[in-house]
């Protein structure tokens, strides 16, 4: 038995349910299947669900009959369809059943979900995977996206701590490389900053009228910054309302901070811009945890 078969019987992990098999979804399900683990599936495009049976990572349909059979139910739909989900599935969860959401926002889905898990009798945890392409679909999943990534949990109000490591051991299979703890509010707030602010700043950037003559003349820079404008308009859409507040927050912050390049080359300031470049760099290395190595190495 491999490394990945012994971590998933370690958790006593015999069926697990997977709604949703996009990118991430389908991600899920391969993995757990790769770990020997029964996989039940389920799609609003029967397209996807075909496939994932055909390849053999998901065995049979997740319904109401199956739900029940499930040890964990790993639930990737946009935010009110997870809603929806999981409180029409609700009568038929399994009170030993955890379910772990991977919306890209929590307030709304935790809020929603929390009330329709306690109510129902079974456990739900919010959860946001912190990985993925500017690809989408089933086709695009692999078993090993989440292998050293981090993901978030976000846990009810009210809880015992052993939830968090039951949860843990149950994602063992997908091959995170750490777990962060949070509040929907905190999770929200951080998200809108190291997430939606850099595809909303992604798809601005795109729309020069330069992009179209940039051919042999880009490099990393261009390809780093435009990955994610090609994205899911309608899930990103989604996502950006249910956010908006942080979200503004950030973008407010992001062009109050362009503005001061701008204003130092029309006056031509080039202190001012040595020293706006200067910042960037600092902050930059004070994010990444640098900024004490960096002050060393220029003594």
């Amino acid at each position: 038995m491999g490394s990945v078969e012994e971590a998933a019987a370690s958790t006593m992990l015999r069926r697990v349910g997977v709604v949703g098999l996009g990118l991430i979804g389908g991600s899920f399900a391969k993995a757990y299947a790769d770990a020997g683990v029964t996989v039940f599936g389920a799609d609003a495009d029967e397209r996807s669900l075909a496939a994932a049976m055909a390849e053999g990572c998901v065995t049979d349909v997740l319904d109401e009959s199956t739900v029940a059979e499930c040890d964990l139910v790993v639930v990737a739909l946009y935010p009110q369809d997870t809603i929806d989900w999981v409180r029409f599935m609700a009568p038929h969860i399994g009170s030993d059943t955890l379910v772990i959401d991977c919306g890209g926002v929590k307030r709304p889905i935790c809020s929603a979900c929390f009330e329709t898990a306690e109510q129902a009798g079974f456990v739900f945890l919010g959860g946001h995977p912190m990985a993925g392409t500017h690809k989408s679909g089933f086709r695009a999943a692999r078993a090993d996206l989440f292998a050293g990534q981090p993901m978030v949990l976000v846990a009810p109000p009210v809880y015992d701590p052993a939830l968090i490591v039951r949860a843990q051991q149950a994602l063992i299979p997908a091959g995170f490389g750490s777990f962060s703890v949070t509040t929907p509010e905190m999770h929200d707030r951080l998200i809108a900053y190291t997430s939606q602010l850099a595809h909303v700043v992604s798809s601005a950037f795109v729309k020069s009228p330069t992009a179209q003559k940039h051919r042999g003349f880009s490099a990393g820079s261009y390809k780093d910054l435009t990955r994610v404008a090609e994205m899911n308009a309608a899930m990103w859409t989604e996502l950006f309302l249910d956010n908006a507040d942080n979200l503004v927050i950030e973008l407010d912050c992001v062009m109050a901070e362009l503005m001061r390049y701008r204003d130092a080359l029309v006056a031509g300031e080039g202190a001012t811009l040595r020293d706006l470049l200067e910042e960037g760099s600092q902050a930059k290395l004070r994010a990444d945890g640098r900024y004490a190595d960096a002050k060393v190495a220029m003594l």
